[in-house]
């Protein structure tokens, strides 16, 4: 099995979220707003627990959050 990609539509669930702050979400969370920064920019892959949690703050399942694909 290859390397997997994870991208996210968190951008665009803040937008809807009543342009939710990247650092009030991480502030729901438990992390930096850096943290978001690079999980929105896809530069770091968040752990299950926080891909939850994140999730959860939209009410989403996380398969909405989160996508993962192949890496080509």
């Amino acid at each position: 099995m290859g390397k997997l990609k994870i991208t996210n539509n968190i951008r665009r669930l803040r937008f809807d979220a009543d342009e939710m702050t990247q650092k009030h979400l991480a502030e729901q969370v438990g992390v930096t707003r850096q943290t978001i920064v690079a999980i929105e920019n896809a530069k770091y892959s968040p752990t299950l627990e926080l891909a939850i949690l994140i999730s959860r703050v939209f009410d989403k399942p996380l398969e909405e959050v989160f996508d993962i694909t192949d890496a080509q």
